[in-house]
């Protein structure tokens, strides 16, 4: 099980002080979930493929677009550099199974799947969403995992929202062992986000990566952070966002990669 806190940070707006929150079915593919009728988020349950890209590209269960909440996008998907990043989501660059090593990270041979099942609970202060996914082999079809995501949205409060995230992963039948990329010890994978661009170059507007111990110059590779977070110019004004690792998750804190 992971849990994963993301505060969303924009320039202050006033807010009432009790707000409403809306679950939307906008089609087949995705959920649109909202604050007061402003977009909080779009939970992509159904497959997603750009214009341009190949079909093994399509892919499924993840969050994109994200709203700031004074409706700003801060997220971006089918990335030219990195076609594979969607946005808010969890992967992993190998997947053993039953003597194979498989894909996830890349949208290899192993793909997420909406299983059908879903539950959402509206509330003054706060909202759920929670979901059953699968993982299943592409080239056999065979489920190799169950997915559970809970998702916890919270009312922006001074331009801040936070969404708590619970996720738990089951095997079927045979042990499933997840692993970070080994290539040059990179080790990244799991828990990503992917950031839309930001107002560079631009005076004062540079990009900002800040952890509890500060500043990062470079990449934290094999780094350990309770948080980090990317501040930056969106769409004119300043935004960003901070991935907070749970307390409770096993070994805290244990992640390696930033």
């Amino acid at each position: 099980m992971i849990r994963l806190p993301i505060l969303f940070v924009a320039a202050a707006l006033s807010m009432a002080a009790q707000s409403r929150f809306q679950f939307t079915e906008v089609d087949s593919r995705h959920w649109l979930i909202s604050e007061d009728g402003k977009p909080v988020f779009v939970y992509n349950h159904g497959p997603i493929l750009a214009p341009g890209f190949p079909e093994k590209m399509a892919r499924s269960t993840y969050l994109h677009p994200v709203y700031l909440p004074d409706g700003r996008v801060i997220t971006d998907d089918f990335n030219p550099d990195h076609p594979h990043h969607r946005v808010i989501s969890w992967m992993w660059p190998v997947v053993i199974w039953n003597g194979r090593n498989e894909d996830l990270w890349t949208v290899g041979k192993v793909k997420q799947k909406y299983s059908g099942q879903k539950t959402w609970k509206g509330g003054a202060s706060e909202a759920s969403l929670s979901v059953r996914n699968h993982w299943y082999i592409t080239d056999s079809g065979e489920t190799i995992v169950i997915e559970w995501v809970d998702i916890n949205i919270h009312a922006a409060v001074q331009g801040t929202r936070r969404l708590d995230f619970r996720l738990r992963f089951e095997a079927v039948k045979d042990p499933v062992e997840l692993r970070g990329d080994p290539t040059q010890n990179k080790g990244f994978g799991g828990f990503n986000m992917r950031f839309a661009k930001r107002d560079e170059p631009k005076p004062g507007a540079a990009t900002v990566i800040r952890t509890e111990k500060g500043i990062n110059e470079k990449d934290g590779v094999n780094e350990v952070h309770r948080w980090a977070q990317v501040e930056g110019f969106f769409a004119g004004k300043p935004g960003g966002a901070r991935v907070i690792d749970d307390q409770a998750n096993p070994n805290y804190p244990n992640n390696g990669w930033m």
